[in-house]
Parts: structure tokens; C-alpha cells; sequence
């Protein structure tokens, strides 16, 4: 764990009401334009925030994988999906750089939030290109340095979209663009 890394031990912070207004789910799903039936990875899913709206909006056909290196975290996802009832989620205990995903097997691999605390991008954009589907996309969820700090991670440990953008090409994803989300974050979407 760097000093980036979110602590479990402070997740009922994820957990904030608050954060339901400057990072509506809703919005978030409406820009990846994701579909029933897909596949999606929510990798650093943390407490499940939008791992529980992407398994509903998802369906029953659809699947996400919530993964997260902390056990904590995985353990407020298990409390969540047994309260719903839903059955298209599969927690996994892994990092962003080696998820123990099936090869091929995701439409979108998803980061919220999670980018400014990864050691090395590099090696989780090779993982994000292995779990993808050909036609699969990597969205990657943020927060903009650009805004004032209200929430989230200080911004020295910010990151800008249009320096993900410029990762994500040259690593060869293509159509990598970037657009605001919520009041805070950006999105940075690419096709493998």
C-alpha cells in the first residue's frame, strides 16, 4: 500500500451520502453507455458504489467482477450484494496490475477513482488489454486536479485526463478522449 492507496480502514467515507450528489451513479453509467448483458471489471471497486448500480443495470444476462486488493472492501461488497440479492456480481481479490480475470472476457474494464494511486499505470494498462474483449473499452474515472478540493485525494496526487489520454495512446488504445463526470472527476474512455 503507497500513501496514495485509499485505507479500508476509513471506507465508511466512501459510504457518504454526499457523494451521491458530485458523483451521481447514474451519470457515471449514462457515460460509459454500457449495456444489459455486458461484461464490466470494477476494479478498485472499494465499497461497491458503482459495482451495485452496474450489476443492476447490467442484468441478469450481464457481470461485473468487483475487484479490489483489500479484503475490507470486498467484505462491504459481499454485505451489500447479500442484502440485494443480486447474483451477476463475483468479488475477486487481486491488484489493478494482475486482476485474475479470464483473458478476453470483459466489454469494459473500469478504475474509479483508483488512477492517482496506481505505482505502475504500465503494467495495468498490459492487464487491461489482456481481460478485454477485441472490441472491449478501459474507462478510467478520476479526479480533476483542476477543482477545488473538496473531496477526494489531495491534488498533488491528481491526476489530469489529458495526461491519462496521452498514456492510454501510448500504450496503443485507440479513440482515448475525455469528458467531465459529476462535479469533480473526469472520464477518460478508449477502445482496445
Amino acid at each position: 500500500m503507497n500513501e496514495r492507496q485509499f485505507p479500508a480502514s476509513q471506507a465508511q467515507r466512501l459510504e457518504d451520502p454526499e457523494r451521491l450528489v458530485w458523483l451521481p451513479p447514474a451519470e457515471v453509467l449514462s457515460a460509459l453507455k454500457v449495456e444489459a448483458g455486458q461484461t464490466v471489471a470494477d476494479v478498485g471497486a472499494g465499497t461497491g458504489y458503482l459495482t451495485l448500480p452496474l450489476a443492476q443495470h447490467l442484468g441478469v444476462t450481464g457481470k461485473v467482477y468487483a475487484v479490489d486488493a483489500q479484503d475490507k472492501m470486498l467484505e462491504w461488497i459481499a454485505a451489500k450484494v447479500e442484502k440485494t440479492g443480486l447474483k451477476n456480481v463475483e468479488l475477486v481479490h487481486a491488484d489493478a496490475a494482475a486482476t485474475t480475470l479470464p483473458a478476453a472476457s470483459c466489454d469494459v474494464f473500469l478504475t474509479a477513482n483508483v488512477w492517482h494511486e496506481l505505482d505502475d499505470r504500465g503494467a495495468v494498462l498490459t492487464e487491461v488489454k489482456r481481460v478485454l474483449k477485441p472490441q472491449g473499452r478501459v474507462a478510467l474515472l478520476d479526479w480533476s486536479p483542476d477543482v477545488e478540493r473538496v473531496a477526494g485525494p489531495p491534488l498533488e496526487h491528481r491526476i489530469a485526463a489529458d495526461e491519462v489520454v496521452a498514456e492510454l495512446r501510448a500504450a496503443g488504445f485507440r479513440d482515448a478522449a475525455a469528458m467531465h463526470v459529476g462535479k469533480y472527476s473526469w472520464l477518460v474512455m478508449a477502445s482496445k
